[in-house]
Order: C-alpha cells, then structure tokens, then sequence
C-alpha cells in the first residue's frame, strides 16, 4: 500500500528484454536503501525489487504490466517517480494507492496559471474506472485532486513543489501517464453494478 507522495526520483539506466518481461535497472538517491523482494511504486506501479548496489536497483515488469501501464514506452534516461511502501501508523499524506494501475491516459494540454500548472488528461472511460470532481486520483504514483471532470477527461491542478519534486517537469501534450483510480470508488462503482444484476 502506497500514499501517492513520491518520495525519490530515479533514472532509468539500463532495460533487457527476457521473453516478455523487461528488467529495468534505475538509479536513485534511494537505491542502496532497498532490499531484495521490497514492494517500490515506479510512476505508481507496484514492482518487486530483485537486485539492488550502491547506486542502483532492478526490477521486472511482466507482460501484465506492460499491457496496463507505460513502462513499455520508457527508455534510457527516463525519470521514474519512487514511493516505498507506506509504514504503519504513519500519517496518510495523500491517499490510499495499491500500486496496480488501472490503464493508461494521455495527456492531451498543459496550462500556465502563473504559479501553477493545469495538465488535462484523456482516459478510456467505462464503467469501473470513474473520477470524481474533488476526488482523488493516482497519475505515474503521484496522488493527485480531480478537477473538472466531464465524460472522458479530467484535470489536475499541480503546485511547483510538485513539478520539481516529480516527473511532471517532464509531461507534455501527447505523454502517456499511468492512472489508478481511487480505490474507494472502484469498490462502489463494483458493488453497485452487482446491487444492480441481482434487482
């Protein structure tokens, strides 16, 4: 379980295919920290670290994964938001994130609000992953409020502190990002479906 603070970023510096998996091997202040079979968030997507030195960790993305989130497009010199695991009892910053990214958007605009920044995403909409206007919502790890939602697009409001601290410096219309949507809603958005096949 996750909280959606980014608390490193890293470096994509080396990626091998192996049959369908990637091995990714990325460097971050962080890195010497980890240890073998630790859960980490990489832009938001919970992977297991299987080998780890000084400076570096690696991990693998299965083909699961690659079909659901963006890790497929990434490439050297890639910046990777990372979160390690939430600790228990310790306070809930953000929100509840498990790491297992519901699918890809797109970012489709970037504005300027002297002092902020508005970045609007489109997303395939369908029954179980909704956002909420003030809801909350996971992009490449970072948990972020809804804004403006209408049919299959929705914004985020991000301060500088954000920017700086994340891989948004690097999001421009036409990235691909991944979404998790909030948890809480999914399981509504479930329960009501089936409420609704047994009336």
């Amino acid at each position: 379980m996750f909280t959606g603070i980014i608390e490193s970023l890293g470096v994509v510096e080396k990626i091998e295919k192996e049959g369908t998996n990637l091995h990714l091997t990325i460097a971050s202040p962080i890195s010497n920290e980890l240890k073998i079979d630790q859960s980490i968030a990489h832009d938001g997507v919970c992977l297991t670290v299987v080998a780890q030195d000084e400076k570096t960790h690696t991990v693998t993305a299965i083909k699961e994964t690659l079909d659901k989130s963006s890790i497929g497009a990434w490439e050297l010199g890639h910046l990777v938001n990372l979160e390690r695991a939430m600790v228990s009892g310790a306070r809930l910053d953000g929100h509840m994130v498990q790491g297992h990214v519901d699918m890809r958007g797109v970012c489709i605009g970037v504005k300027d609000e002297d002092g902020s920044k508005i970045f609007r995403f489109r997303y395939p909409r369908d029954k179980h992953h909704i956002v909420v206007d003030k809801g909350s919502i996971c992009i490449n790890g970072v948990s972020l409020t809804v804004v403006d939602p209408v049919d299959d697009i929705f914004s985020v409001a991000i301060i500088p502190f954000t920017i700086e601290h994340t891989n948004f410096k690097e999001i421009k219309e036409g990235t691909t990002v991944n979404l998790e949507f909030d948890i809480i809603g999914k399981y509504i958005a479930q329960y009501m479906e089936a409420y609704r096949e047994l009336a």
